[in-house]
């Protein structure tokens, strides 16, 4: 069985270039390495309600913190068969987004700590009643809000496709969400967590992966 790798952080804080940078490393030193990213929009309907709703669609969906939370929570649940073969398969699964994403931006939408009751109940849904895997490590790539703003903005302006939607353009809920990640990754919130600050080295991060979790 594989272990389970999550990158978490803000919208435009590089997620994808991380991975992508661990996944060479990794794979160079002969690992099998698979990736999947949550949400699975174009794959999963309950994405794309999720999508959909944030851009305005389907009423009053986007207000309600609980339903969209479900959403992006079935998204994976829908994925848990994939996610278990996946494991199977390989040394190690890296995912870019998983269950603290929902539980950071969802109590930053209440203005809640890693402590409320939001989180709880993220925690309780995702893992216990749908019984998602516990991730192996979580490694929280912790930028500022003001370079991971700007990032989401210019990508957004690349490509139509991925026009902001209304949590990335509201500065003080990414402001919340990243302040909920780091009290998240301070109590290792279902299992431990790392932190990659701006400049740290991505190949001193893989080799970390390969030495404490995939060997």
């Amino acid at each position: 069985m594989g272990a389970l790798v999550v990158v978490e952080g803000l919208d435009g804080a590089g997620k994808r270039t991380l991975t992508d940078a661990v996944v060479a490393y990794l794979r160079e030193r002969g690992l099998t390495v698979a990736t999947l990213a949550f949400p699975r929009y174009d794959r999963s309907v309950h994405a794309d309600l999720a999508a959909e709703a944030l851009r305005g669609r389907h009423g009053d969906l986007a207000a309600s913190v609980n339903a969209m939370a479900l959403l992006f929570a079935l998204d994976r649940a829908d994925a848990r068969d994939e996610l278990s073969k996946l494991l199977a398969d390989n040394d190690i699964v890296l995912l870019d987004r998983y269950v603290a994403s929902n539980a950071a931006y969802n109590a930053a939408r209440l203005e809640q700590g890693a402590t409320g009751e939001i989180v709880s109940w993220v925690g309780e849904l995702e893992f216990g009643r749908f019984g998602m895997p516990v991730p192996n490590v979580q490694i929280l790539l912790d930028v500022p809000v003001e370079v991971a703003e700007e990032r989401a903005r210019l990508r957004g302006e690349a490509d139509a496709t991925r026009a902001l939607d209304a949590y990335e353009k509201d500065g003080g809920l990414q402001r919340r969400t990243g302040i909920v990640y780091r009290e998240l990754a301070d109590t290792n919130w279902h299992g431990p967590w790392w932190v990659h600050r701006t400049g740290d080295d991505p190949a001193t991060l893989a080799a970390r992966i390969a030495e404490n979790v995939a060997g």
